[in-house]
């Protein structure tokens, strides 16, 4: 898709111009928005194997000095980091009186009561097994093979990541909701423009997955579109959208500024809250890659730009969470 740019503008600048459109004056998606191919392209999805790997957090929040705790398919974990940095995940409960490990004292490999002086860790006993873990140095997984119920791997299902991940920010955020909503979302790329005018401009889909018969190789949606910095000035980019794994929707510039730049979009299912309705944890991480000269500057910005990029990320998610729980509420509705 042509935009229109002024002559005097710099043709290879990270910002270009462009002429907005009134909300109400763009041009309509829903004879696009094909409901039948969304649920195809959803169908497709939830085939895709993930290995009973769940994201729980990001890699930066579990330390060595105190336990973190998550709750994933209803089972309640907490996780923490040795002496040498390393990965391990448990389950949350004291196996003696149910007492909550998050508030356990780190001891290097083991994980010490503040009940009554229990000691659990990573040696297995016969009450309580720790879980198998992956640090991929922006999110932190864990296999729960109970709950999962697939043939388990080694190591997460993941998609294409730039080499050097450093500059990157993790949002995490819950919604009354299933993972597939979540997924469902990502696969209306069509309602980007309309529903999130602050962040999103001159959005066209330019390529889809077939109604019928999709495969690994033809399953990604393509499109064009302008990420708004602000009323006229914003980053053209051209971006796939891929489902590596079930619960997992990766955005990734494949041309324009950023390109390599990724966005993992993880729906982890926490399991029903006492209202009986389905919570789901969106674990969303945005890595930022740039083959300009002055990205390496980004490293040593990492403390600013984390805020911001979570700002974003989470201004796009409040959206999003209220389209996901709407389809939730209608699917339940009609059962």
């Amino acid at each position: 898709m042509k935009r229109r740019r002024l002559a005097i503008w710099p043709a290879n600048a990270p910002l270009q111009r462009f002429s907005p459109e009134k909300w109400s004056r763009q041009r309509p998606t829903h004879p696009d928005a094909d409901p039948a191919l969304i649920a195809a392209a959803l169908r497709w999805s939830q085939q895709r194997p993930s290995g009973n790997w769940y994201a729980f957090a990001a890699s930066t929040s579990v330390r060595g000095d105190r336990p973190v705790g998550a709750i994933v398919g209803g089972k309640e974990i907490v996780a923490w980091r040795d002496g040498m940095g390393a990965l391990h995940v448990g389950p949350g409960a004291c196996p003696h009186l149910g007492a909550p490990l998050t508030e356990a004292r780190i001891e290097d490999t083991a994980l010490i009561c503040r009940w009554h002086g229990m000691r659990v860790g990573a040696a297995c006993s016969s009450r309580w097994h720790p879980f198998p873990s992956y640090d991929d140095g922006v999110l932190a997984w864990v296999r729960l093979d109970g709950v999962g119920g697939e043939t388990p791997t080694a190591a997460p299902i993941l998609g294409p990541r730039p080499a050097d991940t450093k500059v990157h920010a993790v949002t995490t955020l819950v919604g009354v909701c299933e993972p597939r909503d979540i997924i469902a979302n990502r696969l209306d790329p069509w309602h980007g423009a309309w529903f999130h005018p602050y962040s999103f401009a001159g959005l066209d889909v330019t390529q889809t997955p077939p109604r019928d018969e999709i495969t690994e190789q033809n399953h990604r949606f393509v499109l064009d579109v302008t990420f708004r910095v602000t009323r006229r000035l914003g980053v053209p980019v051209e971006a796939e959208f891929t489902c590596p794994d079930r619960r997992t929707i990766v955005m990734r510039i494949i041309s324009g500024e950023g390109t390599g730049s990724v966005v993992e979009t993880h729906a982890t299912p926490m399991g029903l809250a006492l209202d009986g309705r389905a919570r789901t944890a969106v674990v969303e991480a945005v890595i930022a890659s740039s083959d300009r000269a002055g990205f390496q500057h980004a490293h040593r910005a990492l403390p600013l730009l984390r805020p911001l990029m979570n700002h974003a990320a989470t201004r796009l998610w409040r959206d999003d969470l209220a389209y996901a729980q709407r389809r939730y509420e209608l699917r339940t509705r009609r059962r």
